[in-house]
């Protein structure tokens, strides 16, 4: 049995669609991965934990298949949180100094202070990051150590979230045998692996268009400024594809990978698509069902008219308008569907790339799309300590035992996993 290694960072991203895992170590270089897990999604609906022992089973067998690639064992995990109910807020907070040269002390009681001033109002602190100070008024000091002033203050970057989901997710994975580190907003997550530093600080708008929930959120000054969450998705798409043409979801999905796209073009009535019956069971001695590729995209294209829609809303209510709203990036599963980005430009009006994660050392190709910058950023985040003002009251980690990934194997054992 392989020993537990010191110092590795393990992320687990449980989605509507998939669960991954991915487990990385430090180095001088950067992030090392070392191991990689992934399987499908059991019970987990629109983000939210639905079935806690099938969720419970394939995060067990997707941390365990990172594990056995990395040859070490792991007890605890870095979480994303990505279903509706975020709410992200900055609050801001100032200390009188009466001319004094700031010193550590100065910086301690500020960030004490702005930690008292956290309500969350019966929701959960997920995240309450000082961002950048100021002083007599003066914003966007990165450092005023060693500064004299009469005022200094801090912005605080706060993301909350309904207790009940928070709790139901840290349930799931402590039933695995996991200690859970922290849970992590997806949107900070991926804005660490798809967002350069220059984009974070200029403004983007982060649109995650994952399996059956899309994160619309707003990255400006180093900060998550605002967020909407739209309870829709690319998995809308394959059962839209599914009910049209009367095959089944896994066929759906296999046609709108192949021969999916969000543009039409010329050639697109003369293409034809084999489709398998709903029933599974099809006549050997008559033709297989067809349909032409303009068919296919027709049935894409209206579900995306109503799913970008909705985004172009989100980032009107949001405020991303004028010269500061033209740079959109688009990640997520839903992201890798052909001509997306094409499509997303021409109905938004605004420049769209797709955004990938990038910044980890020996990351498979399997996981270099769109579809796992999340998971590839919440490594980022994690390795990136940041000091974190959350409540004490908050629970900030739950550990358990060093050894207890004996008791994940027995468990497993038991119930067949």
């Amino acid at each position: 049995m392989a020993p537990v290694r010191e110092g590795l960072i393990t992320a687990l991203d449980i989605g509507s669609s998939k669960v991954a895992a991915l487990i990385a170590q430090p180095t001088e270089d950067g992030l090392l991965v070392l191991g990689t897990g992934q399987r499908e999604s059991r019970g987990v609906r629109r983000g939210f934990i639905a079935d806690m022992s099938a969720t419970e089973g394939a995060v067990r067998e997707a941390v365990e298949q990172a594990e056995r690639i990395a040859r070490t064992n792991i007890d605890e995990v870095w979480l994303t949180f990505s279903a509706g109910g975020l709410v992200s807020e900055v609050a801001s907070v100032e200390v009188e100094l009466a001319g004094e040269r700031i010193s550590e002390r100065h910086i301690a009681e500020l960030l004490d202070a702005g930690r008292r001033s956290i309500d969350p109002d019966g929701r959960t602190v997920l995240h309450a990051q000082p961002a950048l100070y100021t002083i007599d008024g003066l914003k966007g000091v990165q450092n005023p150590l060693g500064l004299y002033a009469e005022r200094l203050g801090v912005d605080i970057h706060v993301v909350v979230a309904e207790p009940s989901p928070i709790r139901n997710l840290d349930h799931c994975v402590r039933s695995a045998h996991l200690a859970v580190q922290q849970i992590v907003a997806s949107p900070v997550a991926t804005a660490m692996s798809c967002l350069s530093q220059e984009e974070r600080e200029l403004g983007v708008a982060l649109v995650e268009l994952g399996a059956e929930v899309t994160n619309v959120s707003l990255i400006a000054g180093g900060l998550l400024v605002g967020l909407a969450s739209l309870p829709v998705g690319a998995a809308d798409i394959t059962d839209d594809i599914a009910s049209a043409i009367g095959t089944r979801r896994a066929q759906a999905e296999r046609m709108k990978c192949f021969h999916g796209s969000a543009q039409t073009s010329p050639r697109d009535n003369h293409d034809m698509i084999e489709v398998a019956p709903l029933s599974g069971e099809g006549d050997a001695t008559s033709e297989p069902a067809r349909i032409t590729r303009a068919q296919l995209i027709a049935v894409i294209r209206q579900r995306l008219e109503q799913i970008f829609g909705s985004i172009d809303q989100a980032l009107k209510e949001l405020g991303f308008v004028g010269p500061i709203g033209r740079q959109v990036v688009l990640t997520g599963g839903g992201a890798e569907l052909k001509g997306i980005a094409d499509y997303a430009q021409s109905v938004l009006g605004r420049a769209v790339r797709i955004g990938r994660p990038r910044g980890l050392i020996g990351l498979p190709e399997a996981h270099s799309g769109p579809a796992f910058a999340t998971l590839a950023g919440l490594v980022q985040f994690a390795a990136s300590n940041p000091i974190d003002l959350r409540p004490p009251t908050v629970p900030n980690a739950i550990r358990l035992s060093p050894r207890n990934f004996i008791q994940r194997m027995i468990a497993a054992a038991k119930s067949g996993y």
